[in-house]
């Protein structure tokens, strides 16, 4: 690991809210494509 000497605080905590960030978008992407396949399914079913 790198010396990041007095920014260590700041660069560790930017990457893990950056990465926090990452982990909800693949999060919320994953829940709306499943409840949008739901969707489309019921739909080609012909239900309402």
């Amino acid at each position: 690991m790198p010396e990041l000497g007095q920014y260590a605080g700041v660069v560790l905590s930017a990457w893990g809210v950056g990465l926090g960030l990452i982990v909800a978008l693949v999060w919320a992407s994953i829940t709306r494509a499943r409840r949008v396949k739901a969707e489309l399914e019921r739909i080609e079913r012909g239900g309402s």
